[in-house]
């Protein structure tokens, strides 16, 4: 639907002034329902009640009046006297009978029904019976038969009261309506800014919070409402938030340790070898310097696969991979003669994922296995219909419970390691934890005698058709 710009402008924007306005517009609305549902009632209700008050004692005297027994004065004694008035007037239009004071004064009215016990009504000023401004009556003619003669009767209301009342009605609707809008607004107004202000103290806070300082959380109100959950969730989001920096720091500090290294051994070997070019070995000076780039495009290759993992991508290439068939390529392609790896493999373990990440993960176990093994290496592929479950186990020294998570975090070697494999970057076992984490499983070490047990589960899928 379109909008004009003026009437766009004129919108409230804050959530406190929506709120207001949408209060005061749901007030309006019962008011002026409310109201117009009295306005069209009450009047006609109070008159009904004055009429039908009048036409009850028109009939008693209507009733007097037929067995002859009508006093010349009538006695009220059901009704005000201040506010009703009866008179009695005979076919020559002559007051015969009446409430105090109407015997003295003339015909109080000249209409009355056409028939016999028939009520007519009419509102008509009567002046001269009480205050300027209460002259207005409700006057019932009742037509009766009586031993002397038709008789008209009279009974008249005074309706100051009524009249009254209707002027009070009319002052609490049309004044007293936009007195309760606007103090329906005032209290939205003042409660939503009360129910908002740990909102704007959150909103201050993180306005104050910078990507160099992540310590700092927001306060959290004692309402226990959706606000202060708001809160506990803001500060969850900032401690995750602060631990992934100080990840990030380690990480980067690390890595430039880690590139630092070989990237000066490697320059510092190029600077001697071309200071004293005809006392090196060109051969033996270009197989370092390709081991050492070889070791440099690994640890690239691990840096880089470990970042697009901390990003949150599994990799483009996802379809159903069998983890026995990865290891039985794994052991083929092994022919190293110290270590023999006995593969025990499931005819069949699909699992959903990137074949060249779980292909990652199975290089990097067996590697660390066959690096620390005493002459084998066990290799077991099953699936249970839930889980493919990948154990590598080898017969080395094992690593020490204390130790068992410290191998999954990046850059830690430790001693053994550091004496096995030199060139090692310490990335191998943390990116195969990310990588089982990214398939939506997990990689633990088991307890096991002699040697180290590494188990991978991640979820089985359907074999494609």
């Amino acid at each position: 639907m379109y909008v004009p710009a003026a009437a766009r402008r004129l919108r409230p924007r804050s959530l406190r002034g929506k709120l207001t306005g949408l209060a005061a517009l749901i007030a309006a609305g019962v008011f002026s329902a409310t109201s117009a549902l009295i306005l069209s009632t009450v009047p006609d209700n109070l008159r009904e009640a004055v009429e039908s008050r009048s036409e009850l004692v028109a009939r008693r005297v209507a009733s007097d009046a037929r067995t002859g027994r009508l006093p010349r004065t009538l006695r009220l004694t059901t009704v005000p006297k201040r506010s009703f008035l009866v008179q009695v007037v005979d076919g020559n239009g002559r007051v015969v009978a009446g409430s105090d004071g109407m015997l003295r004064r003339g015909r109080i009215a000249a209409f009355g029904p056409g028939q016999y016990e028939q009520i007519a009504t009419r509102e008509i000023e009567i002046p001269g019976l009480g205050h300027k401004n209460d002259n207005d009556y409700l006057v019932v003619a009742l037509r009766v038969r009586s031993p002397e003669g038709d008789r008209l009767i009279y009974t008249g209301a005074n309706l100051s009261d009524v009249n009254r009342g209707l002027m009070w009605l009319n002052l609490l609707v049309y004044v007293g309506t936009p007195f309760a809008v606007l103090t329906v607004a005032l209290v939205a107004w003042f409660t939503v800014g009360a129910t908002l202000r740990p909102v704007r103290r959150i909103r201050r806070e993180l306005e104050e919070i910078s990507g160099q300082n992540l310590s700092r959380r927001v306060p959290v109100p004692d309402s226990g409402d959706e606000i202060a959950r708001l809160a506990e969730t803001t500060n969850a989001t900032l401690e995750r938030l602060e631990r992934s920096a100080e990840a990030q720091r380690r990480f980067v500090a690390d890595a430039s340790h880690e590139l630092r290294s070989p990237i000066s051994a490697l320059h510092t070997q190029l600077e001697v070898d071309g200071a004293y070019p005809d006392e090196t070995d060109w051969q033996e000076a270009n197989g370092r310097a390709l081991r050492a780039t070889g070791r440099l495009a690994s640890i690239v290759e691990e840096l880089l696969m470990l970042a697009r993992l901390d990003a949150g991508s599994g990799g483009p290439d996802r379809r159903v991979v069998d983890m026995s068939r990865l290891a039985a390529e794994q052991i083929e392609r092994r022919t190293n003669p110290r270590v023999h790896i006995q593969g025990d493999l499931a005819g069949s373990a699909p699992v959903l994922g990137s074949p060249i990440q779980l292909d990652r993960v199975l290089t990097n176990l067996l590697d660390n296995a066959v690096r620390h093994a005493s002459e084998r290496v066990d290799l077991e592929v099953e699936a249970d219909g839930e889980a493919v479950w990948v154990t590598v186990t080898d017969d080395g020294d094992g690593i020490a419970a204390e130790d068992r998570e410290r191998v999954f975090e990046r850059f830690t070697r430790l001693a053994a390691g550091r004496r096995l494999d030199r060139g090692g970057s310490g990335l191998g076992l943390p990116l195969s934890r990310e990588i089982a984490t990214a398939h939506g499983g997990t990689l633990e070490i088991a307890d096991h005698g002699p040697g180290a047990r590494f188990v991978l589960c991640l979820p089985q899928a359907r074999e494609e058709a």
